[in-house]
């Protein structure tokens, strides 16, 4: 079932231009793919749900019980040698945009099929009893006209906060961020398609979260136009955008060569993608919010994007606070909460 990178491209493209609808899995590397017809994937022991398209449609059971959820995160003095690895790369201008990751171990009483069924997230994947993802973030999307459009997405902040979007849109350190991410994923578009255009630049989104708090987040729309043919040729396109520019950085080549000497452990199939092509239009997204199971533990990636303009303790509690389950639990009628 785990296909090498041409066997995976060989097999979208033949795939796409039967126009079979397909699932695809592909790791951060591209040296393991999971291609399969939408049919056959329960087969295999893969559910997935990309913006409510689903192949899930098992009984959820309430959840009653308090959910324990710990984490145990790595060293400080662990991430501040790491970041300032990374920052004396951004100095020497061998790179303007660093996403750093690691994983933490996790205690918690929920199953990955549990934090499956349960979690809100616009992609979601369980991928046997191996590791889940609950991703809020799109890759790209392709229409039946052809028209592919990419939704980069940096910056996120509480709601709450006084004056909270112009407290985001104006910081440096975002800024800089997501213009970087911008300009990669222009360039990166251009490589397969035309008439490429930033349609809207750091607009807000509120996303509603189950805890009752609000999120801001910036994101931006880049969209351009694929050839005709684009169906045969979609093993060709998404294995020449990989891997996504929101999870390695600018420029590409020697951001990646970067994080693997970071970073020092396998990122796997957290930060690469999933998507479905339903026989006329794709939809895919980003891997991130990603739980592996190891043995008798379980363990949760995530990280963010390192610049120049970067704090080390802010970055550390970053990766810290992205390590959640967005799950809530029924409470009785008396406790007088929903």
């Amino acid at each position: 079932m785990i296909l090498n990178r041409r066997e995976a491209i060989v097999r979208m493209n033949e795939l796409g231009k039967n126009e079979i609808p397909f699932l695809f899995i592909i790791n951060f590397d591209q040296t393991q793919s999971v291609v399969l017809p939408l049919e056959e994937a329960t087969n295999h022991g893969i559910y997935f749900d990309i913006q409510g398209f689903t192949n899930y449609n098992h009984f959820k059971p309430v959840l009653s019980k308090p959910i324990r959820f710990h984490k145990q995160p790595m060293e400080w003095a662990r991430y501040e040698r790491a970041f300032q690895q990374v920052r004396t790369e951004l100095l020497q201008g061998n790179s303007f945009l660093i996403n750093l990751t690691f994983p933490t171990l996790i205690d918690t009483n929920l199953s990955l099929k549990t934090i499956f069924q349960h979690c809100y997230a616009k992609y979601k994947l369980l991928f046997k009893n191996q590791f889940t993802v609950f991703s809020p973030e799109s890759f790209v999307m392709i229409e039946e006209t052809g028209k592919m459009s990419a939704f980069p997405m940096k910056g996120t902040i509480d709601a709450s906060i006084l004056d909270a979007k112009q407290v985001i849109l104006n910081d440096e350190k975002e800024k800089a961020e997501h213009f970087t991410i911008v300009d990669l994923i222009r360039n990166d578009l251009n490589q397969v398609a035309k008439g490429i255009k930033v349609e809207r630049f750091r607009y807000i989104d509120t996303i509603k979260t189950p805890f009752g708090k609000d999120l801001l987040q910036v994101s931006s729309k880049i969209a351009g136009f694929l050839s005709a043919d684009w169906h045969s040729r979609l093993g060709d396109i998404f294995f020449t955008l990989l891997p996504a520019g929101s999870i390695t950085g600018a420029p590409k080549p020697k951001t990646i060569e970067i994080i693997r000497a970071v970073e020092g452990y396998e990122r796997g199939f957290y930060t690469g993608i999933m998507g479905i092509f339903d026989g006329k239009q794709v939809d895919s997204g980003v891997m991130i919010r990603f739980i592996e199971q190891k043995n008798k533990q379980k363990v949760f990636k995530s990280g963010g994007g390192i610049t120049i303009f970067s704090d080390a303790a802010a970055e550390y509690q970053e990766l810290i606070d992205k390590i959640y389950v967005p799950i809530t639990i029924a409470r009785n009628d008396s406790d007088g909460k929903r």
